[in-house]
């Protein structure tokens, strides 16, 4: 069994048995096996190493006991969406994730088969399956019975249009959070990105936009980035991929960070501002280059 389905096959089992209270399926090696769609020998290499690391116990009688119990739910964290940032699971998804990406910039209009697809991966239909849906939980790519994942069509004018929105609602949301915000958090934050004349050493750590948006105690300014946010900071995300945009968003947060801890609220707004208002120049760049590319290839 190639190693690389087995390692995921382990990250999402340990996501199942911390997340969900309710397994989809018995915690047995068949109904593992029968939900992954595998042979029983990943799922024992499986089980063996869950056990190792404490998150599955075997009892004496050789039934298996989940010794990680779901991770108990705040009411910040209940305000977080799951289709907030694209979950990743695994290597798998993340390179699925970029190729779907690379898609919607070019407006691809064909139908994601699971099998196809699958092969194409060395993967199972099963896992596929799986990353499908989590990259349709962050809206960027649809399901359409009987014909497979649509990918989602990108349009220049809805990403104005969701900027322009973004910016109104994030301030805003910027503005309710400060009396929620903490010193600490702000710092590890801050931490997180950094910038540096040597581009190779670039890290962006985009924590603090989710970071303010949950603590702003507004359900609509929540409810707006979990339906649309998504979507769009994946777009962001990768066409901040270049080494020179990664050093300059990291700038660009360590401003805004940098203006809260000394309460400059003003500084960090404009900082907030500018920043968001980059990320639309960032895309068309990114659209552009590409578009040059393949050019040259034809």
């Amino acid at each position: 069994m190639n190693q690389k389905i087995t390692e995921t096959i382990k990250q999402d089992l340990k996501h199942q048995l911390s997340t969900y209270s309710e397994l989809p399926f018995r915690l047995t090696l068949g109904a593992i096996a029968e939900h992954y769609s595998v042979s029983l020998t990943p799922i024992r290499q499986v089980i063996e190493q869950l056990i190792e690391e404490d998150i599955l116990l075997r009892k004496e009688n050789g039934r298996l006991h989940r010794l990680t119990k779901p991770e108990a739910t705040n009411e910040a964290e209940q305000n977080k969406s799951a289709k907030a940032t694209i979950n990743f699971e695994s290597e798998l998804d993340e390179q699925v994730a970029s190729d779907v990406i690379r898609l919607v910039l070019e407006n691809h209009t064909d139908y994601l088969r699971e099998e196809a697809t699958a092969k194409k991966y060395n993967t199972g239909r099963t896992i596929m399956r799986q990353v499908f849906s989590r990259l349709a939980g962050a809206g960027l790519i649809e399901h359409v019975p009987r014909c497979g994942w649509k990918v989602r069509q990108f349009r220049e004018k809805d990403m104005y249009d969701y900027l322009e929105i973004r910016e109104i609602m994030e301030v805003k949301a910027l503005r309710l959070a400060r009396p929620r915000l903490e010193d600490d958090d702000l710092k590890r934050i801050l931490e997180g990105n950094i910038a540096s004349e040597n581009r190779s050493m670039s890290e962006i750590d985009n924590d603090l936009h989710q970071y303010w948006i949950s603590r702003c105690d507004n359900v609509y300014i929540q409810d707006f980035f979990q339906r649309h946010g998504s979507f769009y900071s994946a777009i962001f995300d990768f066409a901040s991929l270049g080494e020179h945009v990664k050093t300059e968003m990291a700038q660009e947060h360590i401003d805004i960070l940098e203006a809260l801890l000394d309460q400059d609220y003003e500084r960090a707004e404009l900082a907030l501002v500018k920043h968001i208002r980059d990320q639309k120049q960032n895309v068309l760049t990114f659209i552009e280059m590409r578009a040059q590319t393949l050019s040259e290839s034809d």
